[in-house]
């Protein structure tokens, strides 16, 4: 299902994300809080940028003991097995 944004409704900016570069920060909110056009984001800058994948994976690290974490645990799963 699709969300349609309503009238003046501003996109989610993400935190520290003020800028294109990842930071550490902008990568934990965009895993724990981003949409599906938000990881298509950062998939397409972790194939573009092999350090990314230094820093998707520690704070996937961080979280690893966390059965919560879902969407860590994804990111972590992702980063270690398809990308080289």
């Amino acid at each position: 299902m699709k969300r349609i944004s309503k009238p003046g409704e501003r996109q989610l900016k993400h935190r520290h994300l003020n800028h294109e570069k990842f930071t550490l920060a902008a990568i934990d909110d965009i895993i724990a809080h981003g949409r599906k056009k938000d990881w298509v984001k950062l998939r397409l800058a972790l194939i573009n940028d092999s350090q990314l994948k230094e820093k998707i994976m520690q704070i996937c690290r961080a979280y690893a003991d966390n059965p919560y974490a879902q969407r860590h645990n994804f990111w972590m799963q992702y980063a270690q097995r398809y990308i080289t």
